[in-house]
């Protein structure tokens, strides 16, 4: 019966993977501070450090995501969406903090039809056909 089963709408990752460079020496307290069970592992440490650096700052984050109109979290927009902007004659302008996904069914002709500025600070999801579209709209 799993033979049958398919996956109609793959689901999005909910992490990006990142690559940082880090001394000898940092990276020795790193591994010591997991080797002393502190951390699981280095990445346990990374997402640590990097959660309490934001939480840090979160009153600045905040204030700055209000300033800058900026959505906070997942954003998807389908063919229909972007098919409802044309006919209303409308131009979108995507700011995301977060992830911003558009469907894989929309055409880099629909995007430019309707997409006036693309934003994300984050992750973009789109078809390499869509981003090389709006890549003169994206900052």
């Amino acid at each position: 019966m799993s033979n049958n089963v398919r996956e109609l709408r793959p689901k999005p990752a909910d992490s990006e993977k990142i690559t940082i460079n880090l001394g000898y020496v940092d990276l020795g307290h790193v591994d010591l501070m997991v080797q002393e069970g502190f951390y699981s592992n280095r990445t346990d440490f990374i997402r640590t450090a990097i959660r309490n650096q934001l939480e840090r700052h979160a009153d600045v984050v905040k204030q700055s995501t209000a300033r800058k109109s900026l959505d906070l979290g997942l954003r998807n927009y389908s063919r229909e969406d972007l098919e409802t902007v044309r006919r209303a004659g409308e131009m979108l302008h995507i700011n995301v903090l977060g992830l911003a996904t558009i469907a894989n069914d929309v055409t880099p002709e629909l995007a430019r039809a309707t997409i006036a500025s693309v934003s994300v600070l984050g992750a973009l999801h789109a078809s390499p056909a869509v981003k090389a579209a709006l890549a003169d709209r994206t900052r």
